[in-house]
């Protein structure tokens, strides 16, 4: 019998009060909308710091506002005297429907000017303070008390060596590995096809909720995955691409009452054809000049389990790929998980696709 593990409020150990940082003499309050333009400024200057040549667009801060589970007091703002803002943090919450994980992601930074003052320092603590905090809160939901929970930070190959110091110093530890890949689509992209009854059709919005309950059973099995609910699968939108988007259908089932069927399906209309493998793409235009090259973005690409071995995946990703270079796209690009459980890499890798970078996740595991 597995042993009972302690409640999130225990393991959690959240800090009764959390105290602002005092390094560095900012003044600091929670996010507002109105900050979008002086935050994107800010993210900006931090990231090209770090070496970036890819940034958060405002469009993107913009959304963080209406996102599931948003909450200002999860946020923080360091300014000057003169009102620049010069610091940032935000412990972002997410839904719990369905949730196997408690998760808190922080992000933030300080203005290059302001470094090697200890704000980032004092920044981290605070961030994962007010995470401890917010996880501990579900303790009073018998369905959440007893989840695991983990605090989790990204940090890019190239970021500051002096970053990993902080978060080790701050009770992360590295836990999983990920590669942005490239593809030259300059180079032959092999035309793969479908069996029948499997069919490739466009991304449509009535498509939507098949869809997601289609990459929820894809992603089942992939570590850290939690389902996405319909407001959170509609979230962050930003960059979508609906072009660049495809969908496999089984053309011998439709809702309901599929042998098919996952729990949830039924809350798809009845005569929606079953999704059975879906390709999302990204279009991030604002960073194809400081990168030196055009890309389309595999930003989801699954297939249910039922379904794996049919080629499906590298049906859509072929696809996908002549969709971009037919729209004047120089690269497909992508990111993977190192230990993707589906042997993604490999397949990645035989249709022609190589790291140009990479990113650890640093996370305090409760």
């Amino acid at each position: 019998m597995p042993p009972v593990r302690a409640t999130i409020a225990d393991r959690a150990a959240a800090p009764a009060d959390l105290t602002h940082p005092t390094a560095g003499g900012l003044t600091w309050r929670p996010w507002t909308r109105a900050d979008v333009p002086a935050l994107t400024a800010l993210v900006r200057a931090v990231q090209e710091a770090d070496g970036r040549d890819w940034f958060t667009p405002a469009d993107e801060i913009a959304e963080t506002f209406g996102a599931p589970a948003y909450d200002p007091a999860h946020t923080l703002l360091g300014i000057d005297a003169d009102g620049t803002p010069l610091a940032y943090a935000h412990a972002e919450q997410f839904p719990t429907e369905g949730a196997t994980i408690l998760r808190s992601w922080l992000v933030g930074g300080v203005h290059p000017s302001r470094r090697g003052e200890g704000i980032g320092t004092e920044l981290l603590a605070w961030a994962t303070g007010r995470a401890r905090q917010a996880l501990a809160a579900h303790d009073g939901d018998p369905r959440l008390a007893g989840l695991p929970a983990r605090i989790a930070v990204d940090l890019v190959d190239g970021d500051p060596a002096e970053r990993r110091d902080l978060l080790r110093a701050g009770g992360f530890e590295p836990v999983r590995y990920y590669a942005n890949l490239l593809r030259d689509l300059g180079a032959p992209v092999p035309a793969v096809g479908l069996e029948p009854p499997l069919r490739l059709v466009p991304w449509t919005d009535a498509l939507e909720d098949a869809a997601r309950l289609a990459r929820n059973d894809a992603f089942r099995d992939h570590w850290g995955s939690q389902p996405r609910t319909a407001e959170s699968w509609r979230a962050y939108r930003s960059s979508f691409a609906p072009q660049w988007s495809f969908l496999v259908v089984d053309e011998s089932v439709r809702y309901p009452g599929s042998e098919h069927e996952q729990p949830g399906d039924t809350t798809v209309a009845p005569g929606t054809p079953y999704i059975v493998g879906l390709h999302r793409a990204g279009r991030h235009e604002h960073d194809w000049a400081t990168q030196g090259y055009t890309a389309g973005y595999t930003e989801l690409l699954g297939v249910r389990r039922a379904y794996r071995g049919r080629r499906i995946a590298v049906a859509l990703l072929t696809h996908a790929m002549r969709v971009f270079a037919d729209d004047g796209m120089q690269h497909a690009e992508l990111d993977v998980d190192t230990d993707n459980p589906t042997g993604a890499p490999a397949l990645y890798a035989r249709l022609g696709y190589a790291k140009s970078d990479g990113s650890t996740l640093y996370a305090i595991e409760l």
